[in-house]
């Protein structure tokens, strides 16, 4: 049976958290749909004031407001576990981290980036907070400067492998070599908390995330070690994801050959499915960019090739002659549209499926040994 996710408290039956997927993809109905079924909806807050009226004009604000909403809509959906994606990499990481913060969201997950300093209004009562990382490497860091600087750790830890969908936390080159991958990033990283389990007296959580998709995938690498999993394609095609299902359906269209990699004004690999404007830009096309606010930290707005924030908002909204879909590795094996429940029940039968193959191998090994 699969085990329940205790975050310090924080428990979910279902060890499964739907990836936060931005711009616009993984809002309020999706998270609260997954929360419902026991596990972590997560909403995605990077350009999620797009979604609002006249953002190009306030879009600072408008990214208070929307989350702020999203997060009370999704409050009004479920009684389950809701939490927050936010990427550091963003202008108003402060702002949208104190809002969650102050919504009392039940975790924030924080990548693109080392989560080196402490909201000053941080409680671990009411909220978890849990760094996403590319490298066993980079959750010491961030483990051993919060212990050393304020005598805390965060309350678990995201590992991505390079499989994952949207940017992709490592070089090109590094996206196919055996050490990078996964199940040896998972089993490194649960190394590296040990000396802080020991030290704090409690079990730090290691959630797995990139490429997987199905009940085998998750059944695997919890087999290794995994507390739980980060799944987020596999909810794109589904009837409550709050894309357009001009999106959905652009994953049951593509085939493994679809699934490519583009080079993001963020300055990182991006996974993507592949349409024309994907190949206009790999072609060296120019999208003319009328930035309203430099809403990413790193992004030179009068250099870039083209706006990641529209390409992927216009693609949300089914726009595609515009923008482009984010994807993980395995966005090729959708089929259908599926509602989340349908979705979870599946992937719990893949799993559980796993489950027993691996039970009947060790009563054959008994078995044999006995004769």
């Amino acid at each position: 049976m699969m085990k329940p996710l205790n975050i310090g408290g924080l428990k979910l039956d279902l060890p499964i958290i739907q990836g936060g997927m931005g711009v616009g993809v993984s809002l309020s109905r999706l998270a609260a749909a997954v929360a419902n079924e026991g596990g972590a909806g997560i909403i995605s807050a990077v350009g999620i004031g797009m979604t609002e009226p006249g953002f190009r004009n306030h879009f600072r604000e408008s990214n208070k407001i929307a989350l702020q909403k999203e997060i009370r809509k999704a409050r009004f959906l479920t009684d389950g576990v809701i939490g927050i994606n936010i990427m550091l990499a963003v202008s108003d990481f402060e702002e949208l981290l104190d809002i969650a913060l102050q919504e009392k969201v039940d975790m924030v997950i924080i990548g693109a980036g080392l989560f080196l300093k402490k909201p000053e209004n941080y409680d671990s009562k009411n909220t978890k907070l849990i760094p996403k990382v590319s490298s066993p490497r980079a959750a010491r860091i961030i483990f051993r400067h919060w212990s050393e600087r304020y005598g805390q750790i965060p309350d678990a830890v995201v590992v991505e492998g390079p499989l994952c969908g949207g940017h992709v936390g490592f070089r090109e080159h590094e996206l196919k070599q055996p050490d990078k991958m996964l199940p040896v990033l998972l089993q490194q990283t649960i190394k590296e908390m040990i000396p802080f389990e020991q030290k704090y007296g409690r079990k730090i959580p290691v959630i797995a995330g990139g490429g997987i998709y199905d009940g085998k995938d998750m059944y695997e690498i919890m087999k290794l070690g995994a507390s739980a999993v980060k799944i987020g394609t596999r909810f794109v095609t589904t009837v409550e994801c709050d894309a357009a299902e001009e999106f959905k359906q652009n994953y049951i269209d593509a085939g493994p050959e679809d699934i490519t990699i583009i080079h993001s004004p963020v300055g990182l690999p991006g996974r993507v499915i592949s349409n024309d404007f994907v190949k206009e830009i790999q072609e060296g096309t120019q999208k003319p960019v009328n930035c309203p606010w430099k809403c990413l930290k790193t992004c030179d707005y009068n250099k870039v090739q083209f706006c990641i924030a529209e390409a992927l908002f216009n693609a949300a909204k089914g726009e595609f002659e515009h923008g482009f879909s984010f994807a993980g590795s395995n966005a090729w094996k959708a089929e259908k549209i599926t509602t989340v429940r349908e979705a979870i029940e599946q992937i719990k039968a893949e799993y559980f499926h796993q489950e027993i193959k691996a039970g009947e191998r060790v009563g054959s090994k008994i078995k044999e040994q006995t004769i």
